[in-house]
């Protein structure tokens, strides 16, 4: 494979997957710096189900499983907050003022509330919207090449 077809493999990016990416990754940290985080409880219900007489060694920790899982998802989420908050500081204000209104602030905010809030255009908004969410996408490290199979 020559370095020219590698150096264009590399770099085309697929841009609807990065931008699902990129949105999936501002619904967590709107989630988590709405609500925090939801504890998961353990159950400590018996459970009678017949079973064979043999033994199977196997050894439940439903307090080990229970509390992995809450630190796991804890920090998952933090790490997605703290990401999001870092592609937001690679914005300008305008666009920033997008992101934040349209993922961050209301759930039930859509794109004409917030470009008829900011005066903007329609055509002026969606490309802001998506420059925008590109800049968050390369600042997060959420970005999705394009392996070129052909080559």
């Amino acid at each position: 494979m020559s370095r020219d077809v590698f150096q264009t493999a590399l770099f085309e990016i697929n841009r609807e997957e990065t931008r699902k990416r990129t949105e999936e990754e501002l619904e967590k940290a709107r989630v988590y710096s709405k609500v925090g985080i939801v504890r998961r409880e353990i159950k400590n219900t018996p459970s009678y189900e017949p079973r064979e007489h043999q033994g199977t060694n196997a050894i439940s920790k439903p307090c080990e499983d229970v509390a992995i899982h809450n630190a796991q998802r804890e920090m998952e989420l933090k790490q997605a907050f703290e990401r999001v908050e870092k592609g937001l500081r690679a914005l300008k204000r305008m666009e920033r003022q997008i992101i934040e209104m349209r993922y961050l602030d209301d759930e039930d905010a859509n794109d004409y509330n917030v470009y008829s809030e900011l005066h903007l255009s329609e055509r002026s908004y969606y490309r802001r919207k998506s420059g925008a969410l590109y800049k968050m996408a390369f600042a997060m490290g959420l970005e999705v090449y394009i392996a070129d199979e052909t080559a």
